[in-house]
């Protein structure tokens, strides 16, 4: 029988052996950091701001970068710290904190992606009960809904996974503290209560990624159906976007989850979870606005305001 030992900090994986390459990825990390507030953050401001943007759409946006911007400043702060002070410990607390904001996070956003492919249905497909189906109040409380439903997935993630005996030692194989990587240090059946939560948790993705994927079939017979070439246009810069994010997130992030241990070395591990957590908090901001021809009116406006004011 194992020894069950009291766990009081976990060892993440380390980026780099030599000090060169530490410094040389927090630099990287900090670029991306910067890059994810900034792009983030002009989307909440021009949102914000710009009273034409107050739609169904962008407020489900606005969300969007209020949650990218939580979820990569849950992970990356501690891993560019790990990078600059030489280290890679984390508490113990702080491990079940990093899990369970994280796991709320990216559970909200999955559920809000969902919500904007049924804004993106009705407003495409039904446009005459688009104000009565998705009005303010109607909004806010599908939002709420979303975030809600993020908070219980953590609770009880956080709660299953750490209430698991370890005996294994306290060595994280990644660079976050995830948590398959946190059952394999467990000693005893009682992780197979979580992988339990897990594959309900997987059925609920598959769910949402069969109900988007039926939104964009009706979306798209009805695009293609669109007389003039503009309106299709318009019509393709406000679903390919939000396709996009979904494939990103929900391709890598069911990798790293569904993917035997033994076939992956720990590098390429890494890579699969920088995928999913670092790239598109980072790279949405940037999706969105390159084909949106309302948010780039509206950016371009900002900036006008910020520099040429005086």
């Amino acid at each position: 029988m194992p020894n069950i030992s009291s766990v009081s900090e976990f060892l993440l994986l380390a980026f780099a052996d030599t000090r060169e390459l530490q410094l040389l990825h927090f630099a990287l990390f900090l670029g991306i950091y910067l890059a994810a507030l900034l792009g983030n953050g002009l989307i909440l401001t021009a949102v914000g701001c710009d009273h034409r943007l107050h739609t169904p759409m962008y407020f489900f946006l606005l969300n969007l970068a209020l949650l990218d911007l939580g979820c990569i400043s849950t992970t990356l702060p501690k891993a560019m710290a790990n990078c600059l002070w030489d280290t890679r410990a984390i508490s113990y607390k702080g491990c079940a904190a990093q899990v369970f904001f994280f796991v709320f996070l990216i559970g909200a956003e999955y559920c809000l992606l969902t919500v904007m492919a049924y804004d993106r249905y009705i407003a495409i497909c039904k446009p005459l009960h688009y104000g009565s189906l998705l009005g303010r109040r109607a909004c806010a409380q599908i939002a709420a809904a979303a975030w809600g439903s993020g908070f219980l997935y953590a609770v009880l993630h956080t709660a299953n996974t750490f209430s698991v005996p370890l005996c294994q030692g306290n060595a994280v194989d990644q660079f976050l503290c995830e948590i398959p990587h946190i059952l394999k240090l467990s000693c005893s059946d009682a992780y197979l209560r979580e992988v339990g939560v897990l594959i309900v948790s997987l059925c609920l993705a598959f769910a949402c990624f069969v109900f988007i994927s039926f939104s964009y079939v009706q979306i798209f017979r009805v695009v293609l159906w669109i007389p003039s070439e503009q309106g299709r246009h318009k019509a393709f810069s406000t679903c390919l976007p939000h396709l996009a994010i979904f494939s990103l997130t929900l391709s890598t992030a069911m990798v790293a989850y569904l993917k035997p241990p033994s076939n992956f070395s720990s590098s390429l591990d890494l890579v699969v979870a920088v995928l999913y957590s670092v790239v598109p908090p980072a790279v949405n901001p940037l999706i969105y606005s390159m084909r949106n021809q309302e948010l780039k009116d509206a950016l371009w406006k900002l900036y006008g305001y910020m520099f040429f004011q005086h």
